[in-house]
């Protein structure tokens, strides 16, 4: 099949290699197919050194790439994605490639991506919604997004993803975590915290100290507020009289549309694949402890796609 900007398939090829045969000068094949008397002269020159076969098209891979990445450094990289399954910009920068050299080595040796995967096994167990409408605002603090993730709690000595489906593990019963979270839209730094509940009182004060976490490192002042339509959100009379006195104005998404939300939806995601399941606990507080030097690895050290590589505090002065 021609390229999309080819002026002349087989067939037109073919049309010009019958009319000179047939007698047209090839100035006037040029004229009658809209293109140079140069191209004519070598699609003529191709057929008859070649015959119909000539006529067809060609692969445009150089006969040699000095430059393409090493076979080593492809199977290294691709080793990394299926043990680690760490994203492009890490792994680039493990095996000493661009990120862009890592997303074609990736596209190229078929590997699917890490939202498809479940995070421990590895396996292709999903696919995503996916959207074009892509946004970033352009301060920090302009707009920050909060939402609440629900997860069983982890029986003492470990749950199913410990022991296996198989195994009876007592856990039913005991309950869920709340993982509230709020994350800025700019910059993407996150805070989150583990409560028992969802409630419009727990809500409040988780937001109060988030704010606090945001000015101490450096965004002072939030603007705007985007959450989901949930009762503890839309009306909590102590999360109004907080946004009222920080001088927030609440936004809420469009019902049934979380992709709205979706800076901190990814990040429930990540906070799901990357600690909650990252590793089979053998207690609730195991996992529990675990979230707070996560996010300062989320924060500080972790690279995040959507800021070039870069971790959050990138756009910030360090202070926190």
């Amino acid at each position: 099949m021609a390229h999309a900007n080819a002026r002349l398939t087989f067939h037109g090829r073919l049309l010009i290699v019958e009319r000179a045969r047939a007698g047209w000068k090839q100035a006037h094949i040029a004229s009658a197919m809209g293109v140079s008397r140069k191209t004519v002269g070598y699609w003529i020159a191709r057929f008859n050194a070649e015959g119909e076969a000539g006529l067809r098209d060609r692969s445009s891979r150089p006969y040699r790439s000095p430059r393409r990445t090493s076979a080593a450094v492809e199977a290294e990289l691709v080793r990394l994605r299926e043990a680690e399954r760490l994203g492009r910009d890490e792994l680039a920068a493990r095996v000493g490639v661009s990120p862009r050299t890592a997303s074609r080595i990736l596209i190229r040796r078929q590997m699917p991506r890490l939202a498809l995967l479940d995070a421990i096994t590895g396996q292709l167990i999903r696919s995503s919604k996916q959207t074009a409408i892509r946004y970033q605002r352009d301060e920090p603090g302009e707009l920050v997004h909060m939402d609440v993730k629900k997860l069983g709690r982890i029986p003492d000595g470990g749950g199913w993803r410990a022991h296996g489906r198989s195994e009876k593990v007592r856990g039913r019963g005991i309950g869920y975590d709340y993982v509230h979270s709020l994350v800025d839209d700019r910059t993407r730094l996150a805070y989150s915290e583990i409560h028992p509940d969802e409630k419009a009182a727990t809500v409040a004060q988780f937001l109060e100290r988030a704010l606090d976490y945001l000015a101490a490192c450096g965004i002072t002042k939030v603007q705007r507020l985007m959450t989901d339509n949930a009762l503890a959100y839309r009306r909590s009379a102590a999360v109004r009289e907080l946004c009222a006195r920080r001088g927030i104005t609440q936004k809420f998404i469009k019902p049934h549309c979380p992709w709205q939300n979706g800076k901190v939806e990814r990040l429930n995601r990540t906070l799901q694949t990357e600690w909650a399941y990252r590793r089979p606990y053998d207690s609730n507080e195991a996992r529990a402890a675990a979230l707070a030097p996560w996010l300062k690895h989320y924060n500080t050290e972790r690279r995040h796609s959507a800021l070039g590589g870069q971790p959050p505090i990138s756009l910030l002065t360090p202070t926190c």
